[in-house]
């Protein structure tokens, strides 16, 4: 049930000591049902600590058959749990969120230990995403219906809001804590059951969620954690895409991913949250303060090293400033940025989380390089800190024939371009399929009023480069995804509004 302290001194870090509750929190089999348990096949698949790709646990292959299994026990427990109360269901959210703050510690460990952000950031998402359950378990409590004036005589209408039925929750690796309490949370508060497919490349810490849950007070069924590998998880998550127990799923990762889950859902037609891939535009108007572009860029770009959504892929800078911006970041890139193992002190950013992230990095940098482009600093991996390191880089001179022009980078690249005017600034940054978020920085007022309501994206941090929070609405527009996870709307997905007549009454 729990990870033994063998396996535990084997492979966690020295910087984390043993006596740490972390090692509770660790758990090496799936969550189903209420139970801890292996894979029907009993096959299991390693989990890898970035840095160096040493083996931190192996935990269950779960396959096609064991997600019918979670779905089906989602779907007994949902009978009982779409009864509950508003006020029952915030009190178990309350208490989950009470215990992630106590182990907020804990969860931190963990994370860097699978994703290989530094310790720093773990915290700062940590943080972030207790918030939203926090969030929803203030929101459970005002998930309202509503009265309507009825046309004719006699009649009374109502709207009622009730769960949508089970839940599949399928997220990604970059913000593995995260993602899961951004849904999680906004399905539970409004009645939902859950099933969560977290990524491959980071699923203890999904574990460590459910192993709060659990303790938390949730009955059986409610959620439910499966493991898979690569070779299992695209029919797992045709599974649930297809399942008519499922009604709803929520995705966060790529369009491409997104738009086959889309086709899958089809045939039962489910309800559909997608939050997919960005493009994000950062402009530097002539007006802007320079200084504050280049430190709030530093967060837009280079967090979770560059392996963000709504990270600033593409940035434009206006002729008159483009010089001193180039000049000021890199040189803040240089003397801000420590690469290396997560877990130690003074550490602030760490490898890629994959081999194959690394080759497409790299790939898009040579190609720029091979074609013209400048590099003012970085431009190459750095196998000496470890395998999936790579150095963080600034490009410029870069053309519409270089791969990289009009690619989410998911890096730690910035490729910085030159723009004339407005208007081209705002027709380069819409010259792309997605809308998730994007950033602008100025100083004229008239301007900023412009350029947000033009700009083709679903979030705008103006003068300001770190923008999500549990508060806000977040989603994008065009093929960035459907739907808004977080604010008051994060619970939309999961609820139907039920229309009510109640005729021949007698006044």
């Amino acid at each position: 049930m729990f990870a033994g302290t063998k396996l535990l001194q084997k492979y966690l870090s020295p910087h984390v000591p043993l006596t740490s509750r972390s090692m509770h929190l660790l758990k090496d089999s799936a969550y189903v049902n209420g139970k801890w348990v292996q894979a029907s096949s009993k096959q299991t698949f390693p989990v890898y600590n970035p840095v160096d790709n040493a083996i931190i646990a192996q935990v269950p292959d779960m396959n096609a058959g064991d997600a019918q299994v979670a779905v089906d026990a989602a779907a007994r427990a949902f009978e009982s749990f779409s009864r509950t109360t508003a006020k029952q269901r915030s009190d178990l959210l309350r208490n989950w969120f009470d215990l992630m703050v106590k182990h907020s510690e804990d969860l931190a460990q963990i994370l860097t230990k699978e994703n290989g952000k530094s310790l720093a950031e773990s915290r700062t998402e940590i943080r972030y995403g207790n918030s939203f359950v926090e969030w929803f378990a203030e929101e459970a409590r005002r998930i309202d219906g509503q009265v309507l004036q009825a046309p004719i005589a006699g009649r009374e209408l109502f709207l009622l809001r009730q769960p949508v039925g089970v839940a599949a929750l399928i997220t990604p690796w970059n913000f593995p804590h995260a993602m899961i309490t951004r849904k999680a949370g906004a399905a539970l508060a409004a009645g939902c059951t859950c099933v969560v497919k977290p990524s491959e490349d980071t699923p203890l810490t999904a574990l460590a969620l459910a192993d709060l849950a659990e303790q938390a007070g949730f009955p059986a069924g409610i959620l439910n954690v499966l493991t898979t590998s690569v070779t299992n998880s695209v029919a797992v998550g045709k599974e649930l895409c297809e399942s008519p127990k499922i009604r709803v799923l929520s995705f966060t990762g790529s369009t491409t991913v997104g738009k086959l889950l889309y086709k899958q859902c089809a045939s039962t037609m489910k309800r559909l949250g997608l939050e997919l891939g960005g493009n994000a535009p950062y402009i530097v108007f002539k007006s802007a303060d320079v200084d504050l572009a280049v430190n709030s860029a530093m967060t837009s770009k280079f967090r979770n090293t560059g392996q963000t959504c709504v990270s600033a892929n593409r940035f434009f800078v206006e002729a008159d400033v483009f010089d001193e911006f180039v000049e000021k970041f890199a040189a803040k890139i240089k003397s801000d940025i420590k690469l290396g193992d997560g877990s130690k002190k003074g550490i602030t950013h760490g490898p890629l989380i994959k081999k194959s992230q690394l080759e497409i990095v790299n790939d898009l940098v040579e190609d720029a390089v091979r074609k013209g482009a400048k590099v003012h600093c970085g431009g190459t991996p750095l196998p000496e800190l470890g395998p999936l390191f790579y150095a963080p880089t600034l490009l410029t001179g870069v053309t519409a024939d270089m791969q990289i022009y009009n690619t989410e980078i998911f890096g730690p690249v910035a490729v910085i371009n030159e723009f004339s005017n407005e208007e081209d600034a705002l027709r380069r940054a819409n010259d792309t399929p997605v809308g998730l978020a994007g950033y602008f920085f100025s100083r004229d007022v008239s301007q900023i009023f412009r350029v947000a309501r033009k700009l083709e994206v679903g979030m705008v941090g103006i003068n300001e480069g770190l923008i999500s929070c549990a508060e806000a609405a977040f989603g994008g527009v065009k093929e960035s995804g459907l739907g808004r996870e977080g604010s008051r709307h994060g619970v939309e997905d999961f609820l139907d509004i039920k229309y009510v007549c109640v005729g021949n009454i007698k006044h």
